[in-house]
C-alpha cells in the first residue's frame, strides 16, 4: 500500500500518525477494522515518517503564512580561543534543534577575522550537519557569491541537498568587507550586481539548466551541476540589513529576506517588511515570501541569571564590532575616533541596554514572548536565534531547554 494511502486509511480509523523528537508515534485511538493497516504501518515507517517529516517542514518553509517558527543561528564565535572543541556549540545545538523541533540551523561565511573565523565555508558546516540530523533545514547565512564561482556554489549545496535528503536553504549576500576580497579582487566593485546575476546562474543550475563557460585550451562548453539535487528548487534567501533598495531586490526575484535589528529599530524593519511583500506581490507573485529576522539570544529560568551570565560577553560582542560602536557612538554624543576607557565602558553599557530592551532575546521565556510576538505582528515568519555570542558552551546547551520552552509557545501566537 502507498504511503499517501496509509496516511488516509490511519486518519478514517483512528490512528494517529504524529512526529516526537523528530520520530513516529503511533496512537492507535480506537481499535481498527483492518488490522493489517498497523502491519503496514510498521513495514513501511522510515517512509511514513519521511512523508510527515517533509509536510511539517514545507509547512513551516510553505507560503509565509501561519505560525512563526524559530531556528538557531551560528555567527560570531570568537577564533582567538584556543580550544581543541570548537565546534561543539554547533554540533551539540543543531542536534538538540533537530530533536525539538526548530526550523533551521544557519551558518555563516566569515573569513580571515577571529569575530566569527570559526565559518569560513557554510557548506562545509552544514555537511557535517547532514550527517548527525535528520529533520532540522541547513542553511547558508550568507554566501558572499562575490566571493565564490557560483557553479562551485551549486555543486557544493547539491552535495549537501543529497547528504541531507533536500533539506538545504541558501541566504546570499554581496559582501562589504574589502579585505575578504582577497578570494576575488576582481569582484569588490560589482559585487552587488555578480550576486544577483550569480543567484540566477544557481537557480537554473540547480533545475537542470547548463551553463556556458570556457576550458583549458579556450573552447566554449556547456557544464551541468552535479550531483543532482533533491529538492527541485532551492530555497534562497537576500540578506538585507538596513538598505530598503536591498528588501525591494528581493521582492522583486521572488526570494526570501534575511535580517537582522543591529543599527535599526523594530518599527523601521516593519515598514522594509511591508515595502518587501508589497515589491514582490507587484512582481507577479502569489505567495508573501520568507522573513527570517536574526536575534541575539540567551533564555533563562530568571532574569538575574540572564544579566548574570550575557551581560559581559554581549558587551565583548559588541566591542568587537567597529561599524556597530561608530554608529552607537553617534547616538550619544561620543567621538568614536577619540574614544576613552571610559567612554567605551558608558558606550557599551548603553548599547547593551538598548539592546536588551529592543533588540533581543535576553530574558525568560515568559519576559520574552511580547517580544517575539511583537516581531510576529510586524510580519517576521521566523526568528533565529544567534547563540554564539562569547557565552561558554556548556551554559548555553544547558540553556536550551528553555529557548524551546519560549519556541513552542511562539508556535501558538
Amino acid at each position: 500500500m502507498a504511503v499517501d494511502k496509509i496516511l488516509e486509511r490511519c486518519a478514517e480509523e483512528n490512528i494517529a500518525l504524529t512526529i516526537e523528537n523528530g520520530e513516529l508515534s503511533v496512537k492507535v485511538l480506537a481499535p481498527p477494522k483492518d488490522k493489517s493497516l498497523l502491519l503496514d504501518v510498521k513495514r513501511l515507517r522510515s517512509e511514513i515518517e519521511r512523508a510527515l517529516l517533509d509536510a511539517q517542514r514545507n509547512a513551516a518553509q510553505g507560503d509565509g503564512e501561519g505560525r512563526t517558527t524559530m531556528s538557531l543561528f551560528y555567527f560570531s564565535s570568537d577564533e582567538g580561543v584556543a580550544d581543541r572543541n570548537k565546534y561543539r556549540l554547533l554540533l551539540e545545538g543543531a542536534q538538540f534543534a533537530d530533536r525539538n523541533g526548530f526550523e533551521a540551523v544557519w551558518t555563516p561565511e566569515r573569513h580571515f577575522a577571529q569575530f566569527g573565523g570559526l565559518y569560513p565555508n557554510p557548506s562545509l558546516m552544514a555537511s557535517a550537519l547532514a550527517t548527525i540530523t535528520r529533520n532540522v533545514a541547513l542553511r547558508a547565512g550568507s554566501v558572499v557569491l562575490p566571493l565564490n564561482d557560483p557553479l562551485r556554489v551549486a555543486e557544493e549545496w547539491a552535495v549537501v541537498d543529497n547528504l541531507s535528503d533536500g533539506r538545504v536553504g541558501m541566504a546570499f549576500a554581496s559582501g562589504w568587507q574589502p579585505n575578504d576580497f582577497v578570494l576575488a579582487p576582481d569582484n569588490y566593485a560589482t559585487r552587488h550586481q555578480f550576486m544577483y546575476d550569480g543567484i540566477e546562474q544557481i537557480r537554473g543550475l540547480w533545475r537542470g539548466q547548463p551553463v556556458t563557460r570556457r576550458n583549458g585550451v579556450g573552447e566554449q562548453i556547456q557544464v551541468n551541476c552535479l550531483p543532482r539535487p533533491i529538492q527541485r528548487e532551492l530555497p534562497v534567501w537576500i540578506t538585507a540589513a538596513t538598505s530598503p533598495q536591498t528588501f525591494e531586490s528581493a521582492g522583486k526575484i521572488g526570494a526570501n529576506v534575511l535580517s537582522h535589528l543591529t543599527g535599526q529599530t523594530p518599527e523601521a524593519l516593519a515598514e522594509k517588511i511591508k515595502l518587501y511583500r508589497q515589491t514582490r506581490a507587484a512582481a507577479g507573485y502569489t505567495t508573501p515570501g520568507r522573513v527570517t529576522v536574526m536575534i541575539h539570544t540567551f533564555i533563562s529560568a530568571d532574569q538575574d541569571t540572564v544579566m548574570k551570565v550575557a551581560k559581559e560577553p554581549f558587551k565583548r560582542y559588541l566591542s568587537q564590532s567597529i561599524g556597530l560602536l561608530s554608529n552607537l557612538a553617534a547616538q550619544v554624543g561620543i567621538d568614536a575616533e577619540r574614544i576613552s576607557p571610559a567612554d567605551m565602558e558608558t558606550l557599551l553599557e548603553h548599547a547593551f541596554l538598548r539592546y536588551h530592551r529592543t533588540s533581543a532575546l535576553l530574558g525568560t521565556p515568559e519576559s520574552t514572548l511580547e517580544f517575539a510576538a511583537r516581531l510576529r505582528a510586524i510580519g517576521v515568519d521566523e526568528i533565529a536565534c544567534l547563540v554564539d555570542f562569547g557565552i561558554d558552551t556548556d551554559t548555553v546547551l544547558d540553556n536550551l531547554p528553555y529557548l524551546n520552552e519560549l519556541k513552542n509557545a511562539v508556535a501558538v501566537l
